[in-house]
């Protein structure tokens, strides 16, 4: 046979979770919710543009119920792909047609110094760095909001955040607003620096619906600012088992996949045709500490939504695997690992929020080190491996034979830089390599590192002038 023309020529791991028969049956049980009990809608605005919907009535001033021929609509209406750039027009990625892409962040209250692990308050300092940091990171593909900054007046302090992430990064930025109000003003910021921001969209509005089945008014007039620019929109749902969601899975897929759905509808309502990003941050909501927190079924049901959003053919964000952890730990290792490696070989689409500990309050810049890590390794093992004939290498394993050698062969010197992964921050060391190095201890090592790569990670080149004139336009705004 000739293996180069054999049609399995790579080796792809692969994890799948519902069938075909399963995914119509929660599709089923979420159309039965939409079409009995249906969302509670808040804004005027957002109630005005639903109305005119085919398929959707209301039969109370604040509540939308919707048929099944509306959500259908929608689902066919939406584009399969959106196409991401970075702030200079060039295209990053493409969500819904390549791997899973990863983001730093979000909307963290307080920092983690990389060095000590002191806990601080997040400050605008911390902006600076942490984007810089995400910048560096080649396995970051954007970076979110990072953090509440909380030495700026609370009036500008998302004007003042989103500036110093646009100057020092120029990935594509997932755009998380606190005040409501300052959300067009920070887009008007972003297109007075970068010029119109929809005809090569680099910034991604993530808003988020109140669970269970509230299309706040909050988030319906951030989703009809953003898709009146011509902008996507990442629209996630933040459900607690036990509290907002029903405690079982099945339970919290049909209510999470409901509001989804009725997401998307409203969001083709107000501009047809919107590029929208769908996901859930399923979690467990602990009622002796009051911490929510992701679980291995949490990780499940984010499987579990990329595979519905993939059977609808949309493009899916999910959950980032942070929270859970106490800093670059032995407590945050499990769920960064069981989340960034089912991500990668389930078919997840962005998990947007690395870095973020402590029950998500505190950012971290060595775990975002740490998972970076963890991405790299993950992606390494998603990439799978070659069977073809040169891969193979069967004519050099005849000519070595018996007790040979493959150590100056052909196959193994064309391979050796990349036939396995070379950590930067955990080298391949043994006993005595360990020794020689001093003994280091190997989260300290991660602490140190971090803070080098911070120290070490340059500005773009146009970051000065950026803040310079974002400064001016938030004066001149205020006045």
């Amino acid at each position: 046979m000739d293996t180069n023309t054999f049609p399995f020529t790579h080796a792809l791991p692969h994890l799948s979770l519902l069938a075909a028969e399963q995914r119509a049956l929660v599709h089923a049980r979420s159309l039965r919710i939409l079409a009995e009990t249906g969302i509670r809608v808040d804004s005027p605005r957002a109630r005005t543009v639903l109305a005119r919907t085919p398929g959707v009535t209301f039969p109370a001033e604040d509540r939308a119920i919707f048929a099944a021929e509306a959500v259908e609509a929608a689902l066919h209406a939406a584009p399969s792909v959106v196409d991401v750039f970075d702030r200079r027009g060039r295209l990053a990625f493409r969500l819904g047609a390549d791997r899973t892409r990863f983001g730093i962040g979000v909307t963290n209250l307080y920092y983690e110094e990389p060095s000590s692990g002191e806990i601080v308050p997040f400050a605008r300092h911390h902006m600076a760095a942490a984007a810089r940091l995400g910048g560096a990171l080649p396995g970051y593909d954007l970076v979110s909001t990072i953090g509440v900054l909380q030495d700026v007046p609370v009036e500008h302090a998302d004007l003042v955040a989103t500036l110093e992430m646009v100057a020092n990064t120029v990935k594509p930025l997932a755009l998380l607003v606190s005040d409501p109000a300052q959300f067009g003003p920070c887009l008007d910021l972003l297109e007075h620096l970068c010029g119109d921001l929809a005809a090569r969209p680099f910034v991604l509005p993530y808003v988020n619906p109140i669970t269970p089945l509230v299309l706040n008014a909050e988030t319906s007039d951030k989703v009809l600012d953003a898709v009146a620019r011509g902008l996507p929109v990442i629209y996630s749902n933040y459900g607690m088992a036990g509290m907002s969601t029903p405690i079982t899975p099945a339970g919290a897929l049909a209510l999470l996949n409901a509001e989804l759905l009725a997401g998307l509808v409203f969001c083709q309502a107000a501009r047809p045709g919107t590029p929208v990003i769908l996901g859930s941050l399923p979690a467990y909501f602990d009622m002796r500490t009051m911490v929510a927190f992701y679980d291995p079924r949490s990780l499940l049901l984010d499987l579990a939504c990329a595979e519905m959003l993939a059977g609808y053919g949309l493009p899916h964000a999910g959950t980032s695997g942070s929270g859970n952890g106490w800093g670059p730990d032995a407590s945050a290792a499990g769920a960064l690992w069981l989340n960034h490696l089912t991500a990668c070989v389930g078919g997840n689409g962005l998990a947007p929020f690395g870095g973020g500990n402590r029950g998500s309050l505190a950012f971290s810049p060595a775990t975002v080190l740490y998972a970076h890590e963890i991405i790299e390794l993950a992606r390494t093992f998603a990439d799978g491996f070659s069977l073809d004939d040169a891969a193979a290498a069967v004519d050099e394993i005849v000519a070595a034979g018996p007790g040979g050698s493959f150590l100056t062969a052909e196959s193994t010197l064309r391979n050796l830089r990349r036939a396995y992964h070379n950590s930067r921050v955990f080298p391949h060391w043994g006993l005595e390599g360990w020794q020689a190095a001093g003994s280091p201890d190997a989260t300290s090592r991660l602490r140190r590192m971090t803070a080098d790569l911070i120290a070490g990670a340059r500005p773009p080149e146009d970051c000065e002038e950026l803040v310079t004139r974002g400064e001016g336009w938030i004066v001149a705004s205020s006045q």
